[in-house]
C-alpha cells in the first residue's frame, strides 16, 4: 500500500472502494411508496367519508345517504390519476442523472479516478455522468498570475 492510497481512501484494502451514499434507486423507490401511500390514503378518506358521512358527523350538515357507486367512480378516478403521477414520477427518476458518494480527485491537477483506477480531467468525468456541460473562463487570481498584461479584471489607475 503507497502512503497517498490510505489518505485518499481511508478502508484502502488493495482495491478502490466507492463509499455509497443513499442512491438514486433508493430515493425514488421511496418517493414512489410515498405517493402510493398518499393516494391510497385519499381512497381510504372517500370510503370513510361515504360510510361515516363525516360532514353529518363533525359539521351537521344533513345526512345524505350511502352512495357507493360514486365512491367506486371517485376512487377508480383517482387511482388512474395516481398511477399516471406514479409512471411520470418513475420516468423523471430514470432520466435524473446526478453524482453520488466520495470522489477521489488529485490535489496537484484536478483529475478524478473512477471506479476502475483510471484517471479522467474533471469535464470529461462529470459530462459522462451528469447532464452538466462546460466553459471555461479564468478566474482573477489566474488572470492576474498567468496574463499580467492582459488580465481583464486588472483596475487601470
Amino acid at each position: 500500500m503507497r502512503w497517498f492510497d490510505s489518505i485518499a481512501n481511508p478502508r484502502y484494502n488493495g482495491e478502490i472502494i466507492t463509499m455509497e451514499a443513499p442512491g438514486k434507486q433508493f430515493v425514488s423507490k421511496r418517493v414512489i411508496t410515498y405517493e402510493v401511500i398518499a393516494f391510497t390514503l385519499i381512497i381510504l378518506f372517500i370510503w370513510i367519508d361515504e360510510v361515516m358521512d363525516i360532514p353529518y358527523l363533525l359539521l351537521g350538515a344533513e345526512k345524505t345517504p350511502l352512495n357507493w357507486r360514486e365512491s367506486f367512480f371517485e376512487s377508480v378516478s383517482i387511482a388512474i390519476l395516481g398511477a399516471i403521477i406514479i409512471s411520470y414520477t418513475n420516468k423523471i427518476f430514470q432520466r435524473m442523472k446526478y453524482l453520488e458518494g466520495l470522489l477521489s480527485i488529485c490535489a496537484s491537477c484536478k483529475k478524478i479516478r473512477d471506479e476502475k483506477g483510471n484517471w479522467h480531467q474533471i469535464e470529461s468525468y462529470i459530462h459522462a455522468r451528469s447532464e452538466a456541460r462546460f466553459s471555461h473562463g479564468i478566474c482573477p487570481d489566474c488572470a492576474e498570475k498567468l496574463y499580467p498584461e492582459f488580465n481583464p479584471y486588472k483596475k487601470n489607475k
